[in-house]
């Protein structure tokens, strides 16, 4: 293993150590400490990779949200490898959200409570990171309008920021009051929305 990818694999451990504490005891309460033992390194090597914690917890935020984003377009790209339409690309992408969330449940709380915080000194980054992940819904959408699949009276933009949010909400609601369901489950239940709603119910394909 290069320095490079060494130090890729260190700062993925200070990012999972990082978002555990925080999701656990908030973002004040954590200590570069409690960072650095939870991720099984020196001290010293928090601050070689980040000068200080609040930088630690910026770059948090957009290496999350880059993987929830390239999830997404991942997603999106399979399904029109196989012909599939523009609203079963969105159909796809809530999948890939729901499996994103379902892996990463401590960052997806996390994320959702720093979005209702507007003090903090990456509130800048948070809101570019997360217009990446809702601009790739948004181009899939306006595909679809394009397409003549979604009606051109549709919000493109507005629409697109309600998946990615009826996603987060619905997973949350999820994890925390029905466990006992599968992702299948849930996965199915925001899809009758989304071909009800945008899709019009024309591209449901369910029995």
């Amino acid at each position: 293993m290069d320095s490079s990818s060494r130090r890729r694999a260190t700062r993925t451990k200070l990012y999972e150590a990082a978002v555990t504490l925080i999701a656990e005891k908030g973002f004040s309460a954590t200590t570069v400490e409690e960072i650095a033992e939870r991720a099984g390194v020196a001290k010293g090597t928090v601050y070689y990779n980040f000068a200080s914690k609040n930088e630690l917890f910026e770059e948090l935020l957009r290496h999350g949200v880059g993987l929830l984003t390239a999830s997404l377009q991942k997603a999106a790209d399979e399904t029109g490898a196989r012909g599939g339409s523009r609203v079963d690309a969105l159909d796809a992408m809530i999948h890939a959200g729901l499996g994103f969330i379902d892996r990463y449940p401590a960052f997806t709380q996390l994320y959702v409570a720093e979005l209702w915080r507007t003090n903090r000194t990456w509130q800048a980054t948070l809101l570019v990171v997360r217009q990446q992940a809702v601009a790739v819904v948004e181009t899939v959408i306006r595909e679809a309008v394009e397409g003549g699949e979604i009606s051109e009276e549709i919000d493109v933009q507005l629409t697109a920021a309600a998946l990615v949010g009826m996603v987060l909400v619905a997973a949350l609601d999820w994890q925390a009051f029905q466990p006992e369901r599968t992702i299948d489950d849930v996965h199915s239940a925001l899809s009758r929305l989304l071909q009800g709603r945008v899709g019009g119910g024309q591209y449901d394909r369910r029995p």
